[in-house]
């Protein structure tokens, strides 16, 4: 034997014997513990223990009513257990951001428990005692207003458990559209390392992250996905079509339809748009109202004006904030250039205007915004072309920067985010649009199959712009010309809302912004007393001064679907204290939030349906804990995980420092001389 040859299995050997040790501690650390599971998303592992029924979440079915403009949605999840384990199974779904969730129901074999409304820490705690005593139970979480966690105790081997929930929102057309969205995935969220401070005021905090097993790439949804949908128009049904799935649709041209979206895998990657318009330009406007023993409701939807292109269009500066991170890498950012080439080619020759790409870390075109000449689009065109998607999504010091940046005097100032939207900080971007623009809107973006509706649409109200949903690049087109015309000519400006003797009160929105889509304008609130005065919803149009006045005694009389009103308005009131909802925890928001979720029966961030089964089934509690992934979202590559930050396993730093020991002990020994002449 050389002597190279034996100071290799020398050293080699200590090595060896570390890795053999470590070996099984790394393979369990590939799923992370409990603790680790609320930092951030993680590819599924594909297997489970023997015994343990990896996949208990067989079907989701989703049965929807559309009666005028309130949906009201049921959605059916059915958990069976094939394994020989009890289970604890827990599922990370998403839902309408207008989702008003007001009804939970567990069905065990023939018996049914209808949930109940707690405060979230003592829902938490009831059902952690449930599944102790061996009781099966169901808990229905809100990590956010769009994104649910249902988590299902003590399922037994064979069992077959079926969880109904129950929400309403309102359908609200816009130019005309009318567009019913039911997500089916939550995508991965990116958890940022750390949330700098802004000067003068205490570190904001991370909203809680979502953590969730997430398949590879390409792997369908491992349960069933179903929907089936009936519209109730005023007026004939002249199209229905989807953007995203293959339909069947039955009833067009009469006033009533069916939308029927048939059982499979493949449909839950990427969110569902079912798209219809009614005959004619109208859009239904109306009152409703809704009496009741101690409150009475009311909800207006009041057509506005016919937009008029303004002759006197200020100069503007548009500055496009753009996300070119991990999860965008790919369809995603690809779809993001077209409509960045459409947006930026459309500028007037008087507009000025600047792109800020940001990942990681935040470039930018120039230092400041430059005149939209042929030249400086030329540059920005080759510059948007070549950027390419990698790293984190770090949104919050992108929009920071941008909107720190100096404008110039007499320009009126445009912002425009695009982005997924795959990030763990909504309320705190929120917050920093609101306290940072003056005199200016924020238009926002989504592009993807499965977009967080949350931070664009709330990053678009708090903007006081509006927000774009961009599902492929065939939508690229027309989307940019909707925000050229949709800036270029508000179709209302300065508007207000009186109530002369209508005795109306807790009204949201408080108070209404400029109307830039061709959309309803709609007021929710209570009132006192008799059915009687007037709305009165005034403005400023292109045309002139506009006045719109509704007759409060000409009202439509109660029907089945107007029993939403008071979920629906308790759900309007919450989203408004949330978005205003400073992230400081000694925020009066937080209790008010409380109250209105208490008090109406209103899954919120704070309140939690708990439903327990009386019957002990499983002596001990004792089971295995699953977490049901989800596929990877349509279009989305997977480095949209491989840019959440993470830290490198502890028997990493074990086997380099083992490994080094051994080195130094043999060294120590004899020295490496000695080794190699012996």
């Amino acid at each position: 034997m050389s002597a190279g040859t034996s100071l290799l299995r020398r050293l080699v050997a200590p090595f060896a014997t570390c890795v053999a040790f470590l070996l099984p501690l790394s393979s369990q650390s590939a799923q992370p513990a409990d603790d680790d599971r609320t930092l951030s998303p993680y590819f599924a592992v594909t297997g489970a223990p023997p015994g343990v029924d990896a996949l208990p979440l067989k079907a989701t079915q989703v049965d929807a009513s559309v009666t005028g403009v309130i949906a009201d949605v049921t959605v059916r999840q059915r958990y069976r257990n094939e394994g020989t384990t009890p289970l604890e199974a827990r599922y990370v779904f998403p839902a309408s951001t207008r989702a008003a969730v007001s009804g939970l129901r567990l069905r065990v074999g023939e018996r049914v428990v209808d949930a109940e409304i707690r405060e979230k820490q003592r829902a938490r705690a009831e059902f952690a005692q449930a599944k102790r005593e061996g009781k099966s139970a169901a808990l229905l979480e809100q990590h956010r207003p769009n994104v649910f966690q249902m988590a299902i105790a003590n399922v037994m081997p064979g069992d077959e458990i079926a969880v109904e929930l129950h929400y309403s929102e309102i359908i609200v057309p816009t130019d005309g559209a009318y567009r019913f969205v039911y997500p089916t995935v939550v995508g991965p969220r990116y958890v940022s390392p750390s949330t700098p401070a802004e000067e003068g005021k205490p570190a904001a905090t991370p909203s809680s992250p979502i953590a969730q097993p997430i398949l590879r790439k390409g792997e369908p949804a491992p349960h069933s996905f179903e929907l089936d949908l009936r519209l109730a128009a005023p007026l004939p049904i002249q199209s229905v079509q989807s953007p995203s799935h293959a339909i069947a649709v039955d009833g067009v041209g009469a006033d009533r339809a069916t939308v029927r979206l048939a059982p499979d895998r493949a449909h839950a990657d990427r969110d569902v748009v079912i798209e219809y318009r009614l005959t004619g330009s109208a859009i239904e406007a109306g009152l409703l109202l809704q009496p009741g023993r101690d409150e009475n409701f009311f909800l207006a939807l009041v057509e506005p004006p016919a937009r008029v292109t303004g002759s006197d269009i200020l100069p503007r500066d548009y500055v496009f904030v753009v996300d070119i991170s991990g999860s965008m890498h790919g369809f995603p950012l690809a779809t993001a250039k077209k409509l960045l080439r459409n947006l930026v080619s459309g500028l007037r020759p008087t507009d000025t205007f600047n792109v800020i790409p940001f990942a990681g870390g935040v470039s930018m075109l120039a230092p400041r915004s430059i005149p939209a000449n042929g030249e400086n689009i030329t540059r920005a065109l080759r510059f948007i072309d070549g950027q390419n998607g990698a790293g984190g999504t770090e949104l919050l010091p992108a929009l920071r920067f941008a909107l720190a940046m100096p404008a110039e005097p007499g320009r009126a100032r445009t912002f425009v985010v695009v982005t997924d939207g795959y990030v763990a900080v909504e309320k705190e971007a929120f917050e920093l649009v609101r306290a940072n623009l003056d005199r200016a809107n924020l238009f926002a973006f989504g592009i993807g199959t499965a977009v967080n509706r949350m931070l664009i649409e709330g990053l678009a109200r708090a903007g006081k712009g509006e927000p774009f949903f961009v599902l492929g690049a065939e939508q690229a087109d027309t989307e940019a010309q909707r925000l050229r015309t949709m800036v270029e000519a508000p179709v209302l400006t300065r508007v207000r809302v009186s109530f002369p003797g209508f005795d109306a009160y807790d009204v949201d929105p408080p108070q209404i912004p400029d109307l830039f889509a061709q959309r309803p304008l709609v007021v929710i609130g209570k009132y006192r007393g008799a059915q009687t005065g007037a709305i009165v919803i005034e403005g400023l149009s292109a045309g002139g001064a506009w006045v719109r006045t509704v007759d409060v005694a000409q009202a439509r009389p109660a029907s089945g679907s107007n029993t939403a009103l008071r979920t629906l308005w308790a759900r309007s009131r919450v989203a408004s204290l949330a978005d205003n909802q400073r992230l400081q925890p000694d925020d009066p928001t937080r209790a008010e939030i409380l109250r209105l979720g208490l008090a109406y029966g209103l899954l919120t961030d704070f309140t939690s349906f708990i439903a327990v089964d009386k019957v002990v089934r499983n002596p001990g509690g004792h089971g295995a804990n699953v977490d049901h992934p989800q596929p990877l979202p349509a279009g989305v590559e997977e480095t949209a995980l491989a840019a959440v930050p993470s830290t490198p396993e502890p028997q990493f730093y074990a086997l380099v420092t083992l490994a080094l020991f051994a080195v130094w002990w043999i060294y120590r020994r004899r020295s490496l001389r000695e080794v190699i002449r012996g």
